[in-house]
């Protein structure tokens, strides 16, 4: 199994720029995509985007696009999130999670969350 532990959030300004970044152990990493999600009260968990372990490839969610880079660091099993140009309606939870390779393979490990917040 793999644990994983968000750290890095707090609160930032409009316009700013914040970096998540989350510990992964327990597992082989490179059978694994690492996603980030976030939620928001009263709001549905969304996804944000994903990196594969393996590759270095990459996907993101509308919402993030161009302003958001997943990256990871093979020598300390670290994947981050580097958001950019931030808005208040970034203003949620983040969760780092893990998931076997495979389209149909589910994000089965998830981290506790960190809080973001960004004022106007």
């Amino acid at each position: 199994q793999v644990q994983l532990v968000e750290s890095g959030g707090g609160l930032v300004q409009a316009g700013g720029s914040l970096r998540l970044s989350c510990a992964a152990s327990g597992g082989a990493l490179s059978s694994y995509v690492m996603g980030w999600f976030r939620q928001a009260p009263g709001k549905e968990r969304r996804f944000v985007g994903n990196i594969n372990w393996s590759s270095g490839t990459t996907l993101y969610g509308d919402s993030v696009k161009g302003r958001f880079t997943i990256s990871r660091d093979n020598a300390k099993n670290m994947v981050y999130l580097q958001m950019n140009s931030l808005k208040p309606e970034d203003t949620a939870v983040y969760y780092c999670a893990a998931r076997l390779r495979g389209s149909l393979s589910e994000y089965a490990y998830w981290g506790q969350g960190t809080q973001v917040t960004v004022s106007s």
